[in-house]
């Protein structure tokens, strides 16, 4: 044989030279499952719903008042060209919205024929938590209004209930919104 290499032999070599070095750097941390998804506070209380039941969050449009309608609905705000009805979040509730508007968002679901904008005190943006911390709701919360909207916790400095907007856009006293 030559002196010289084939392209193939070469590229053999700088092959077998990088996995020579490459095997004396560190492995890369075992893979954690994350669960991720969007937090949001309503009076004192922080939530997160899955990131496939959000579809974007919004500043607080302006929007146009309409008669008839229960208090907590706020009115109905132009979307780009789609007409999005604007509900109240804490006072579907019974709760009063905090009265700082700067920080208020809207969360808009669109989940089979609802398509609605949740307003909000507060969002936390993308929240990512340890698949294994997830637990269930503690006896004392599965009642009440928001009972059927939550799916359980994690926990951290502070309690975040993993709150499904699917399960509150299909519920009856969400869709009744006339007096």
């Amino acid at each position: 044989m030559s002196g010289s290499l084939t392209a193939f032999e070469l590229l053999w070599q700088m092959d077998q030279r990088c996995r020579s070095l490459a095997a004396q750097l560190p492995s890369p941390p075992p893979s954690r499952d994350l669960w991720s998804g969007i937090g949001f506070r309503l009076g004192e209380h922080w939530y997160v719903t899955p990131m496939g039941e959000i579809g974007e969050v919004l500043p607080e449009p302006r929007f146009t008042q309409l008669p008839g309608v229960k208090p907590w609905v706020k009115g109905v705000a132009n979307l780009r060209g789609r007409l999005l009805p604007v509900m109240d979040l804490c006072g579907f509730f019974g709760h009063e919205l905090s009265p700082l508007r700067k920080q208020r968002r809207v969360l808009v679901v669109e989940h089979r024929e609802v398509f609605a904008g949740l307003l909000v005190d507060e969002v936390f943006g993308l929240q990512h938590f340890e698949q294994d911390s997830f637990e269930p709701l503690p006896i004392s919360e599965r009642q009440g209004a928001k009972a059927g909207f939550l799916k359980g916790h994690f926990r951290r400095e502070q309690d975040w209930r993993v709150f499904s907007l699917f399960a509150l856009a299909q519920s009856p006293g969400f869709m009744n919104i006339a007096i």
